[in-house]
């Protein structure tokens, strides 16, 4: 990292959380050079075939509580 970058990281240090969270949230979305025109129609046809298949009884699903708990043992180590 150039002593610039290191100068700036010290310094954003001392700003908000609120600030932060809000620059990080920039400097993430300005990392996406290019979007997929296709990818979002995609995605929104994914979500509703997923949700089809869960009201209709083909895929259970499994209870959020149940998902989280299995995260917690896996990652809180």
């Amino acid at each position: 990292m150039t002593e610039t970058a290191e100068r700036m990281k010290t310094k954003l240090l001392g700003f908000s959380l609120q600030d932060r969270a809000e620059l990080a949230h920039f400097l993430i979305e300005s990392l996406d050079v290019g979007q997929d025109p296709d990818a979002e129609p995609a995605w929104d046809a994914e979500l509703s075939r997923r949700l089809t298949d869960i009201e209709n009884g083909r895929e259970p699903g499994e209870p959020a509580g149940s998902v989280f708990a299995e995260l917690r043992a896996k990652y809180s180590s």
